[in-house]
């Protein structure tokens, strides 16, 4: 980018390039090299918003959890409403896949940013930690309805939920078929009885 010309929104620019830099090459690939080439943008770019790389990583992975959690948090109020699968599938694809693909693989490649995370917004907060936190909430919720049976596990069914998006997410959260994979995986999920499914 030319000297003298405003980047807009610069933080946002260059924690999406580092979503394309780990759906294009992964985690291992990444620098803040990496990074700017992909944002187009000078290095010292990075630099001037953050000390260093590994600050920039914990603002990508705090920006990115924060989106999860506040997107997590309106789906206890669904309880009652629409289908069960169609509240969980809508929850969970709020965030887009390549977010999720780029927050999940970057926090498997560097376990200590989930601490880093959690140091900033609360325990239980980084990444897919708020989803699964709400999906049990808003499964107990129609529990309570009778939309899910009472002996049903609603603890291991939201881990069972966070699971198939973190799978998804990872294995192809860029393909276009990732969605629909996600919608039956939350279908089967609750299809159980009758009652899950109403």
């Amino acid at each position: 980018m030319p000297r003298g010309v405003a980047t807009p929104e610069p933080r946002q620019q260059l924690f999406a390039a580092l979503e394309r830099v780990i759906a294009a090459e992964g985690p291992g690939r990444l620098t803040s090299r990496a990074v700017t080439r992909e944002a187009g943008v000078a290095t010292g770019l990075l630099f001037a918003h953050f000390p260093n790389f590994d600050d920039f990583l914990v603002g990508y992975a705090v920006d990115r959890s924060f989106q999860i959690s506040s997107a997590a948090a309106g789906l206890p109020r669904r309880a009652g409403t629409g289908t069960v699968a169609g509240n969980l599938s809508d929850a969970v694809l709020t965030t887009p896949l390549p977010t999720l693909l780029a927050v999940t693989r970057l926090l498997a490649s560097r376990p200590a940013l989930a601490a880093d995370v959690e140091a900033i917004l609360g325990n239980g907060s980084a990444a897919l930690q708020a989803l699964e936190r709400a999906t049990v909430e808003y499964l107990v919720a129609e529990q309570q309805l009778g939309r899910i049976p009472a002996g049903a596990d609603t603890e291991a069914l939201a881990l069972a939920v966070v699971g198939v998006l973190h799978h998804v997410a990872i294995t192809d959260g860029t393909n276009p078929v990732a969605d629909g994979r996600i919608r039956r995986a939350m279908t089967a999920l609750t299809d159980g009885s009758p009652a899950v499914a109403s």
